[in-house]
């Protein structure tokens, strides 16, 4: 929120589809992405372990978001 509304114009730009991806909750990411934007990021907390085995278990991979941006892109 500290960046000007022209510079989030620019980063974020105007794509019909804006994807989130965090290593965290979504909490803050609807201001960016809309409601119907697609976040990929952790659904809950109580997880220990490594990165290697924490991202597949909360579905932060690349082969997630190309799967989430696909169906989006396709009506599925």
């Amino acid at each position: 929120d500290k960046q000007s509304p022209d510079y989030r114009r620019k980063t974020i730009g105007n794509a019909p589809i804006k994807i989130a991806i965090e290593a965290g909750i979504r909490q803050g990411w609807d201001h960016f992405i809309g409601t119907d934007g697609i976040f990929i990021g952790m659904t809950g907390f109580g997880a220990s372990g490594t990165i290697e085995q924490l991202y597949p278990h909360f579905g932060i991979t690349a082969e997630v978001t190309v799967k989430a941006a696909d169906a989006r892109l396709h009506g599925e």
